[in-house]
């Protein structure tokens, strides 16, 4: 399986902490060696960086781990390959254009039979069932609403019954995107973490690395972590439940279904 992590905050904040621990996971403390990747948003648009090496071992997850660059939403995975080889194409996080909007989404699972389901407007670039669970995913949504729908909760419910047929098909942990909300549908593991005032120090599991937050933020700041499993073993994280989507927004969150 593979390992997803998102961020969602209400002022743009780097995710290097976060994103060490997990690309410890990707060869050296997890199996996940068939590539990686994290995309960061700025405005309606995102700057994505993957790669097919292991995280481990990759010159672009160093990059990342020195480059502190600063977002208010960020998916990131890393991937152990059960379908489709190991190539930039297969690499998550998968972006497609939707009302003027760079969405973004990866995965975690096996869904049989998507790859039955027809599609309208988009196309799979590689050869996973992810894409073309992305792919399927956005075209439900743009049939639905070709349009934004002036009521966000018609879509965060709509997104929710997705996911519940995905569901259906096997194991469909997700992050997904629009550049203004981060979604996490939890098929079999997911947690959440927020951080706020009054901050304090955080130790990674899978590194001696710790951050003291009370020096590294305002009492204004919001953030929050959602991740396959834990990354910290000095704080509590939320479990979520089979079939949940949870929607992110500024840091704040909220449970739909």
């Amino acid at each position: 399986m593979c390992e997803l992590l998102g961020m969602s905050a209400n002022v743009p904040t780097d995710i290097v902490f976060s994103v060490t621990g997990l690309i410890e996971r990707g060869g050296r403390t997890g199996p996940h060696r068939d590539g990686w990747g994290i995309a960061f948003y700025e405005g309606r648009g995102c700057r994505l960086f993957r790669d097919p090496a292991p995280s481990i071992d990759s010159p672009v997850a160093q990059f990342i781990k020195h480059y502190p660059i600063k977002s208010r939403t960020v998916i990131s995975h890393i991937r152990r390959a059960n379908r489709g080889k190991v190539c930039l194409e297969n690499t998550h996080p998968f972006v497609r254009e939707l009302w003027g909007r760079m969405w973004c989404f990866a995965h975690n699972g096996q869904l049989k039979g998507i790859k039955k389901r027809g599609l309208k407007f988009y196309q799979p670039v590689g050869t996973t069932d992810s894409e073309h669970a992305f792919c399927w995913l956005l075209d439900r949504i743009r049939e639905q609403f070709p349009t934004p729908p002036r009521s966000a909760k018609r879509l965060h419910g709509y997104i929710s019954e997705l996911g519940w047929e995905l569901d259906a098909l096997g194991v469909a942990n997700f992050l997904l995107s629009d550049s203004q909300s981060l979604y996490a549908h939890c098929s079999t593991k997911m947690c959440w973490i927020t951080r706020q005032a009054p901050f304090g120090e955080s130790k990674l599991i899978d590194s001696e690395m710790q951050v003291d937050f009370a020096q590294e933020t305002t009492r204004k700041d919001v953030v929050t972590v959602v991740a396959t499993q834990p990354l910290t073993d000095n704080e509590t994280w939320n479990r979520m439940e089979k079939s949940e989507l949870r929607l992110f927004r500024l840091g704040e969150t909220w449970r739909i279904r």
